[in-house]
């Protein structure tokens, strides 16, 4: 850490803030409040600054991020649930396992997204329902019927308004 940012004699910024970017090495910030004020400052970190075309690659990441948040964790949940219909005790354990590692990937990837999760709530859970009508056709041979897909189209379009909306 340089001297530049040093939190001698000061109060250190809130830790709970960090996030995962994949280029913290790149601009030499340990933290998202000093990543933050040196990417507004037009640092050459390249992700999420206007200046440098990383708006687009941030969306393109945030979208990478919610994509496998969401088949995370319709494919854990479709997997829990199969494992509640077995009977013999081996294939549910083993069922109920992969499933818990697939949801424990789910919260990681979620925690680990280069956006504040309030952000892009409406977004996620736009995107998890079609990911769960997916999983559920996929793995369940279960089509969605007509009241699903009307009440899909709402959700979408709330998580449209939701995170479009300024």
């Amino acid at each position: 850490m340089s001297a530049r940012h040093s939190y001698v004699g000061r109060a250190r910024p809130e830790t709970t803030l960090r996030r995962w970017h994949p280029r913290f090495g790149k601009c030499g910030c340990a933290d998202k409040m000093v990543w933050q004020r040196r990417c507004e400052a037009k640092c050459n970190c390249g992700l999420g600054c206007a200046e440098f075309g990383g708006e687009q690659l941030d969306k393109i990441t945030l979208f990478g991020f919610l994509l496998i948040a969401t088949s995370l964790e319709a494919s854990g949940d479709a997997i829990v649930r199969m494992g509640i219909a077995q009977s013999a005790w081996m294939p549910r354990a083993l069922l109920f396992a992969a499933g818990g590692i697939l949801l424990f990937g789910y919260g990681l990837s979620v925690n680990l997204a280069p956006v504040e999760f309030g952000r892009v709530v409406g977004l996620y859970i736009a995107t998890l329902f079609v990911m769960w009508q997916l999983v559920n056709w996929v793995a369940f041979k279960t089509a969605p019927v007509a009241p699903v897909l009307v009440g899909g189209a709402l959700i979408v379009t709330g998580g449209a308004i939701v995170t479009f909306w300024r």
